[in-house]
């Protein structure tokens, strides 16, 4: 597996303003500030970006796989028009009810990022604004880390009872990603 740098990012409340309604069309996806220049700053000191959500909604029919695509197309060329670019969209369309093995906090997203993509996560970070990213980063060997963003702030106060090993948090991806590139840079 190739040994390149990879991270992977939540969606929705990590690069991309969250609704409790959905994010159902590509007008609907609205970028975090700052959150493009973070991934294409990643793209450029070598990283490859994979993004995996949870995208139950597909399954409620609030919108359909074309919807979802024009909004991933959408992220991929704000992210290239900004200078970066994202190896790959991974998504889970179930109900957290339904006993899949690809929404998180179980990994199967990750372990397919690692066969579509040829890396290995062991040991990556993973930025998320839910105890499931974060329960599913540790689940899979990786580094786990807290932004603010999203639901980040209640996820933030729940760590204390969540059982999980201290999580570095961070205000935003930006700052997630300026600490990642200083400490490794």
């Amino acid at each position: 597996m190739d040994s390149t740098n990879t991270i992977v990012l939540d969606r929705d409340g990590v690069i991309n303003y969250d609704s409790d309604k959905y994010i159902k069309s590509a007008d609907e996806f609205i970028p975090l500030p700052g959150s493009l220049d973070a991934i294409s700053t990643l793209h450029r000191v070598g990283y490859k970006i994979i993004v995996a959500t949870n995208q139950s909604g597909l399954a409620r029919g609030v919108f359909d796989e074309y919807a979802l695509a024009k909004i991933h197309s959408k992220l991929s060329s704000m992210v290239e028009e900004a200078g970066g670019l994202i190896t790959g969209v991974l998504y889970c369309p179930h109900l957290p009810n339904e006993g899949c093995k690809c929404r998180k906090p179980s990994t199967g997203l990750l372990v397919q990022a690692e066969k579509e993509f040829g890396v290995s996560l062991k040991g990556c970070q993973f930025i998320g604004d839910s105890l499931s990213d974060l329960r599913s980063a540790l689940a899979f060997g990786m580094k786990p880390v807290l932004v603010r963003t999203g639901k980040g702030k209640k996820t933030e106060k729940t760590l204390s009872m969540s059982k999980l090993p201290p999580i570095a948090v961070f205000d935003n991806l930006r700052l997630a990603i300026d600490d990642l590139v200083a400490t490794e840079g």
